[in-house]
């Protein structure tokens, strides 16, 4: 019975020594996280600075856009365009970069937890034996056993204080337990951000490839001269005459809208912006500027809004939704339409077109979230300059259509609509603050 109990005395001293340390004292590498802390820290400032320098191109591109239209301008416009949007790839990249020092500096901190988890836990364990082994002889037993009393009576000292410790180190590791999870939960959004940000990496150079694409195209149509350049311009909206013409006489035959009393009602905030920043460059309807143009706009007024939007700014989703469709109107009439399209439906029986876009970063069937990115602005079909043409429309009232072109001489893909279907963007989006 006496060595029975003098081998539990050892370990007592030392799992008490174990229990009274701190968790804290587990924790690994130190200086690598310190390491990354100044790595992250560097990212920071650099894409602050990136930001500050694309802040200038913006200022310079929206002083070409108050500026004639004239083919000096437009390659202007392009070059200022092109650094802006290598910028924006340096941004993009530093923030891959910064996300993933991020993710190993919170990989590190998670193994630390479960580390201190499973040292925390072989504690406990070892404590739990200890006392589970004195319980096995009773207090009279180990006191008619004991050679010194005094040893008896330490001993029932010691093992309240490992019951002590162990209280304190159960609370410790529930608090460890549920910070670990927290980490991993968040290391999860770190990586779907990573994910993220490398398609947004991928597309931004696909933007800048649209953009030398454009330059070329226009000094080869014009053969960089002014004259040429005027002529383009007047083709171009001829054509887009011509094309709108077609549209809407067919437009105003169709009855897609089966209940009129269905529409969704105005209703401020139903959608979202489509952008970061909003400025409005043409309303909805049958505006001043669209009875200045009639020959822009035939009469019938403008079916949407139009912000300002240079090449290469991320477009985003007014609502969670799935994508109808996209499509391309350039494939087959140049110039004349929506150019590169995506149409997405809500659930709140409204859908939304995003226009004139330079890459389109979604596909049809995708389900797509409030406030994702689902393309890229750009200057594509009938466009006197970058910006986003956004329709809203009664879901009822719009469908995705092919449609033989005599003007275009091709098939087209489109969104057309119940002219009853086109709605005021501005009645379902938050209210204007400029």
């Amino acid at each position: 019975m006496k060595s029975l109990l003098l081998r539990p005395v050892i370990s007592l001293t030392l799992i008490l020594v174990f229990l009274g340390m701190p968790l804290s004292v587990f924790a690994q590498s130190p200086e690598r996280e310190t390491e990354l802390r100044s790595l992250i820290d560097g990212k920071a400032k650099s894409i602050a600075d990136l930001e500050a320098e694309i802040e200038k191109y913006q200022g310079e591109l929206k002083q070409i856009g108050t500026q004639k239209q004239s083919l000096q301008n437009e390659i202007k416009s392009l070059d200022i365009t092109r650094k802006k949007l290598v910028a924006d790839i340096s941004v993009t990249e530093n923030k891959i970069s910064k996300t993933s020092y991020e993710l190993e500096a919170l990989s590190i901190d998670i193994k630390d937890k479960e580390t201190r988890m499973d040292a925390g836990r072989e504690a406990v364990a070892q404590g739990l034996r200890i006392i589970d082994s004195y319980d096995q002889a009773s207090f009279t037993e180990r006191f008619l056993a004991a050679d010194d009393f005094s040893t008896v009576w330490n001993d029932v000292v010691v093992i309240q204080d490992i019951q002590e410790g162990l209280h304190a180190h159960i609370a410790s590791l529930g608090e460890i337990k549920t910070g670990l999870e927290d980490r991993q939960t968040e290391s999860l959004k770190i990586k779907t951000q990573l994910t993220q940000l490398r398609n947004q990496l991928a597309n931004q150079k696909k933007v800048v490839e649209y953009n030398t694409q454009q330059k070329n195209k226009l000094l080869a149509t014009t053969k960089n001269n002014e004259a040429n350049y005027q002529k383009l311009l007047k083709e171009k909206t001829a054509l887009k005459n011509a094309f709108e013409d077609e549209l809407l006489s067919f437009e105003s035959e169709l009855r897609l809208i089966t209940d009129p009393s269905k529409i969704p009602e105005a209703h401020a905030g139903a959608l979202n912006w489509p952008l970061e920043t909003i400025f409005v460059t043409q309303y909805f309807g049958n505006t001043a500027f669209a009875k200045a143009n009639p020959q822009a706009y035939n009469g019938q007024g403008h079916n949407g809004i139009d912000f300002r939007a240079s090449i290469g700014t991320p477009i985003k989703s007014a609502k969670s939704g799935e994508v109808t469709g996209t499509g391309d109107t350039d494939a087959v009439c140049a110039g004349a339409s929506y150019g590169k399209w995506v149409l997405i439906k809500h659930d709140n029986g409204l859908s939304t077109l995003y226009a004139h876009l330079s890459v389109i970063g979604v596909s049809a069937g995708d389900s797509v979230s409030t406030g994702s990115v689902i393309g890229y602005s750009g200057n594509t079909g009938y466009s006197t300059g970058p910006h986003l043409h956004f329709t809203v429309y009664a879901t009822q009232g719009v469908q995705i259509a092919d449609r033989r072109s005599r003007v275009c001489g091709g098939t087209y893909r489109m969104p057309i609509a119940d002219l009853r279907g086109y709605l005021n963007p501005l009645s379902y989006l938050p209210p204007i603050s400029q």
